[in-house]
């Protein structure tokens, strides 16, 4: 006997079909894939839909989870500083913006819940807590003062109440992290998986402004600390979903068709991984925003502050 295929998503009426895919429709132009490919099939996206309709049938707001916006990269030769900037400011805006224009087709509207994730790999990426408990504030308060009505905040802060910094990420490791022989059996077999590990150890060495010894050691330790960066971020992924159960997961890195996460692009950039954590923007004399190193950026334009501190760059 044949049998059906499973739906896309579940069983609602064509009118609530149709409004997911609406939804969907004002997230895939900011689709982020490995390939640089724009896909724009619906069917493409079961996951998505799957976790949209739910909300659209029950009339309720649309939530989204997007783990990111950890702290600034420690290397001065990316970006401005250890506070928000432009590209936070921009990146901040473009997902109101987005939450906004699905309530024009999904009246209820959404909501976007930043995972701010730096505490959760303070010691991985050699930030200290004190400097990414700055970020995580001056990121509040940034959406506080340009209004940003859709957007919250979700950070380490949040878990295991006054526990010291250490022993909160010892815990989210201990229950959510896979092992590291898991790990990397699966960075062997995974085209993925081994992407992303590669990713973030070009990220980590890139980060580091000064290291003792030789570039060969440096890319050793590097290569450890991503294994121990993609089980932190497993493991934050597992605690979002329990204190998040039923959004929409984003991510800041490419995704395929057909993962779980939607891969979003909050700004242009010329490298698919690059974020305006690790970069600054770059104002071109066409009006056109590109994230860029700091070192690129300075010799090709001039420093603008915003409210006494540095924002971003724009053309001479």
């Amino acid at each position: 006997m044949l049998t059906r295929p499973a739906p896309p998503y579940p069983a609602v009426s064509a009118s609530h079909r149709a409004t997911a895919e609406a939804v969907l429709a004002v997230l895939l132009p900011h689709h982020r894939s490995p390939d640089g490919h724009r896909h724009t099939a619906p069917g493409a996206f079961g996951a998505q839909l799957r976790q949209i309709a739910p909300a659209v049938a029950a009339g309720k707001p649309i939530r989204f989870t997007l783990p990111g916006f950890p702290c600034k990269s420690p290397n001065p030769a990316k970006v401005l500083g250890p506070l928000p900037d432009e590209g936070e400011r921009l990146s901040l805006r473009f997902l109101d913006g987005l939450c906004a224009r699905i309530a024009a087709v999904h009246p209820p509207g959404a909501r976007v819940v930043i995972c701010s994730d730096g505490h959760v790999f303070s010691d991985l990426v050699q930030v200290p807590d004190p400097h990414i408990d700055a970020y995580g504030d001056a990121l509040r308060a940034l959406i506080r003062d340009e209004g940003l009505a859709h957007l919250d905040v979700f950070d380490l802060r949040a878990v295991h109440g006054d526990l010291p910094y250490d022993e909160k990420r010892a815990q989210v490791h201990a229950r959510w992290a896979p092992t590291l022989e898991a790990l990397r059996a699966q960075t062997r077999s995974d085209p993925e998986t081994r992407r992303l590990y590669q990713g973030i150890t070009r990220f980590l060495v890139e980060d580091t402004a000064a290291f003792p010894g030789t570039r060969s050691a440096l890319q050793r330790a590097c290569r450890a600390r991503a294994y121990g960066v993609i089980q932190r971020s497993r493991a934050w992924g597992g605690l979002i979903a329990e204190h998040h159960p039923g959004a929409v997961r984003l991510s800041i890195h490419p995704q395929p068709c057909g993962s779980a996460k939607f891969g979003i692009r909050l700004l242009d950039a010329p490298d698919v991984w690059m974020t305006p954590w690790h970069a600054c923007v770059f104002r071109h004399a066409d009006g056109r925003r590109e994230l860029m190193r700091r070192a690129d950026a300075e010799r090709l334009g001039r420093l603008v502050l915003r409210r006494g501190r540095p924002s971003h760059f724009e053309a001479r």
